[in-house]
């Protein structure tokens, strides 16, 4: 997915809040809008090179978006919370995944239950329910999710259990790795260890489990290739 226009180069300050942080943009300081909730471990932090994108609005309380942050070694990850969404939509229609091969069709923010999910696929093999999940965080080579307790994802998690043992139907949970440095991928459980068990006991139950990488720069994302998923198979006595 191509930026709709070239980013401007900066670099931050400090993170306000969850949603806002402020940065030095051609030498004034701006605040940006940051649609992530997560903790952006190692990667909002001062001096650290950023790019941004100006935003207008009557109303608004910042005059840009931050879409993408540098790591210490100078890895470029796109902290948009939003855009995994984006990007899995367009994998799909291109046909790049190729584990959603059997289905041809979608339709976004389906609910089902009590809760809405992402997706819902259809084609030869019925309907598919996916769950997208935004990952940031990658240590040793290790991406993990999520980077700080995660009651939404909980509950989506949950709920695409319940569903597929009912039979209601096939459901998935796809986790997008947005940066180009993860060899693998494993649910967190030193953050929450609740998510992870939860994890488990949905790939028990038949809930498929995929992630991907990213290819990012300045100028677009795109997921790139399948990475392996590693559960802990270990699951706490109820």
């Amino acid at each position: 997915m191509r930026f709709p226009r070239p980013l401007i180069a900066g670099r931050i300050m400090r993170r306000e809040n969850r949603f806002v942080v402020s940065a030095v943009v051609e030498g004034e300081e701006i605040r940006a809008h940051l649609s992530s909730s997560g903790r952006m471990t190692g990667l909002i932090a001062e001096g650290r090179r950023a790019w941004f994108i100006p935003t207008s609005g009557a109303g608004r309380k910042t005059t840009h978006r931050i879409l993408l942050a540098e790591t210490a070694d100078s890895t470029l990850v796109s902290v948009d919370a939003v855009l995994p969404n984006r990007l899995f939509r367009e994998a799909f229609s291109e046909g790049r995944l190729g584990e959603f091969a059997a289905y041809d069709t979608f339709r976004s923010e389906v609910t089902r239950g009590n809760s809405r999910f992402d997706f819902s696929l259809s084609g030869e093999a019925g309907d598919c329910l996916v769950e997208v999940k935004s990952v940031t965080l990658v240590e040793d080579g290790t991406a993990l999710f999520p980077d700080a307790p995660t009651l939404r994802g909980t509950k989506h998690v949950r709920e695409l259990t319940e569903l597929t043992r009912s039979g209601v139907s096939s459901c998935a949970v796809v986790f997008v790795i947005q940066r180009g440095d993860a060899e693998r991928f494993r649910p967190h459980a030193t953050i929450d260890p609740d998510f992870a068990e939860l994890i488990a006991r949905a790939v028990r139950a038949g809930v498929r489990m995929y992630a991907y990488g990213c290819e990012v720069g300045t100028m677009n994302v795109r997921i790139a290739e399948r990475l392996p998923v590693e559960i802990d198979t270990v699951i706490r006595s109820a």
